[in-house]
């Protein structure tokens, strides 16, 4: 199954590209709320298994916003693939990876305009984001998945000079969370709904050069994994955002450093999910 926030309402994605209403679909039984649906995400799900999803609508996707727009919690991973480890100069971690948040103010939809920070060394991080879907405490990694709504995109834009301005420990929350930071979609896809959940190509492009191609089974910690070790320390809610983590080839870690620039359009894809769109203006 595949949901959507389109102009703030919760919607189906059908096969054939088309959009249902949630709230029409079910007689007013779920609300029009993408973000309220997590609440009751396993009614949800039960009832859009039988649900008559014959009178869907086209829709253009810049009207689409982030699927989970308003989350409690948004928890992000770093170092989380090996190959961006050394990049970044870092060991790769053994029992627990760095966490840190990212606020929900800088949360937008796929597609977007970003400014970007005056005097700043704005970065890319294509990522797999899990939404989660049942409150989780405790949970152990053979069950985890049974915890997660669903998959979508997500970019980590991150302005590095204000992110690991010291004295430590750096800023990071502060410098992944200016205004359109994190945007997130097209789609949230249930992990029924892809071939293989644990195994999704990712990567992004700017102007067309592609800059990061990665797949999620070369996370060090898996997305059950993940959740495992979150929850383990702290309650996940339904409706909470993890980002896994991003694959090597962001700007920082490249010789020369690159940085995002007027006029970039950086696009991110996760297979079969779908892709994100930024440009970016100075």
């Amino acid at each position: 199954m595949r949901t959507a926030n389109l102009s703030g309402r919760l919607v189906i994605i059908t096969d054939d590209g088309t959009a249902v209403d949630v709230e029409q679909a079910s007689d007013g039984r779920f609300g029009p709320d993408p973000q309220g649906v997590y609440e009751r995400w396993s009614a949800f799900r039960a009832w859009a298994a039988g649900a008559d999803l014959s009178a869907g609508r086209s829709f253009a996707a810049e009207d689409l916003g982030s699927p989970a727009p308003a989350p409690r919690q948004v928890l992000a991973v770093g170092l989380n693939y090996r190959a961006h480890a050394a990049e970044s100069g870092f060991e790769v971690p053994d029992t627990l990876p760095p966490v840190f948040t990212k606020y929900a103010s800088s949360i937008t939809g796929p597609i977007t305009e970003v400014r970007l920070p005056e005097g700043g060394n704005t970065d890319w991080e294509v990522e797999l984001v899990a939404v989660i879907g049942e409150p989780a405490y405790q949970v152990g990694e053979d069950d985890a998945w049974l915890y997660v709504a669903g998959l979508t995109v997500g970019q980590d834009i991150s302005e590095r000079i204000t992110q690991l301005t010291g004295p430590a420990p750096p800023q990071f929350g502060l410098g992944k969370s200016f205004p359109g930071f994190s945007p997130m979609g097209p789609y949230l896809v249930t992990p029924d709904a892809l071939a293989d959940s644990d195994d999704l190509e990712l990567g992004c492009s700017i102007n067309g050069e592609e800059v990061q191609k990665g797949r999620t089974r070369d996370l060090i910690f898996s997305v059950p994994a993940l959740i495992a070790r979150l929850s383990a320390i702290l309650p996940l809610f339904p409706g909470d955002v993890v980002f896994t983590g991003t694959p090597a080839g962001v700007g920082m870690g490249r010789t020369p450093q690159r940085w995002l620039a007027d006029g970039d359009v950086l696009v991110s894809h996760v297979q079969g999910i779908g892709e994100l769109r930024q440009t970016f203006r100075a």
